[in-house]
């Protein structure tokens, strides 16, 4: 017959050699592993927390993937007119891509530029809160179709037969009519330059009404745009709804002689 372990009385329960205290049972052991269940957050806890996320993704947006502009003149009529609202998307410009002829650019201004453009930026609180998280078109950009990149010659004899009056890059003859303003000359006053490498010469497509490359040949930067300061190419005009469009490079470009 089985003595009872000594100091304890028959029927009681063993003590844990370490603790003590009773050793838990099954219905104790699970009571142990189960954790307690989390209240869910407060209403004005989980806005807040869904607006942050909303703001880091529309800045994520922003710097990585597509901005909202304004047109601040009629220098790229007809495609777009002042005011117009147009997507830019930057993702064909990474890992070293660049801009190619024929796209339409956004950049920064090169060097008072805008000095004769009136601002559409954001004037109050609100809006430039907006703007600095992407979802309120930019100002103090321009936006300007790419006529020649890094090495090409682009020249302009409105007096040359040959060329009848027409922008040549190396020595091509560009035909423009599907995207210049009507009855507005493509080369009306004599130029010739060679691009450096890394920059661009831009023109608008209303070519009478437009201070691009042309009208800053005697700055310091010779009317040239510096690759760096392109914020993206021209993806689609949104607003206004009724000429809402999509944008392509036409087929201008596409037999350029390299340089």
């Amino acid at each position: 017959m089985t003595e009872p372990s000594p100091g304890l009385a028959p029927g009681d329960a063993p003590k844990d050699s370490d603790s003590g205290t009773s050793s838990p049972g099954p219905k104790s052991r699970k009571a142990i592993r189960s954790k307690p269940e989390k209240k869910p957050l407060p209403v004005w806890q989980e806005s807040i927390l869904l607006l942050g996320i909303a703001l880091v993704l529309a800045i994520g947006i922003k710097y990585f993937f597509i901005q909202a502009f304004y047109i601040p003149s009629p220098s790229m009529e007809p495609a777009f007119v002042k005011n117009d609202r147009i997507l830019v998307q930057k993702v064909s410009y990474w890992f070293g891509g660049h801009p190619e002829r024929g796209d339409i650019v956004v950049f920064k201004d090169p060097g008072n530029w805008l000095n004769d453009i009136e601002s559409n930026s954001a004037k109050n609180p609100f809006t430039k809160t907006l703007e600095a998280i992407g979802l309120y078109p930019s100002g103090g950009h321009l936006v300007k179709r790419v006529i020649g990149v890094g090495g090409d010659s682009v020249d302009c004899n409105p007096s040359d037969a040959k060329t009848k009056g027409r922008l040549t890059v190396n020595g091509k003859a560009l035909e423009e009519k599907s995207y210049l303003k009507k009855n507005v000359l493509p080369c009306d006053t004599e130029f010739h330059v060679k691009v450096p490498e890394g920059h661009l010469w831009v023109m608008g497509d209303n070519r009478s009404d437009s201070a691009d490359s042309r009208a800053h040949t005697g700055d310091p930067g010779g009317g040239f745009v510096d690759d760096d300061l392109v914020v993206g190419k021209v993806w689609s005009l949104i607003w206004p709804a009724g000429r809402a469009k999509w944008i392509h490079t036409p087929d201008t470009f596409k037999d350029i002689p390299n340089p």
